[in-house]
């Protein structure tokens, strides 16, 4: 799967343009299945390991991106069952 193509994105917890991409971060729980997660480069940042407020970043962001990533699973599942 292609990587997540970084974006500027002005924050205003730290008051500067930062750079986001999404990433899938593993769920915790016994399935394998992974959650997609809006990361920073601000690894000094409180709210680095959440996307929750007061931190603006959030999956609306990249909700283009997902429905891509979604979509093209999707495709390769149904492939796979074909085979």
């Amino acid at each position: 799967m292609a990587k997540s193509k970084k974006q500027e994105y002005q924050c205003s917890v730290v008051n500067e343009t930062v750079l986001i991409h999404l990433i899938k971060k593993p769920s915790a729980g016994l399935r394998s299945k992974a959650d997609f997660f809006v990361q920073c480069d601000q690894s000094e940042c409180q709210y680095v390991d959440k996307n929750e407020l007061p931190c603006p970043l959030n999956l609306s962001l990249f909700a283009d991106e997902i429905r891509e990533r979604e979509e093209k699973a999707k495709q390769q599942r149904e492939e796979s069952e074909y085979q």
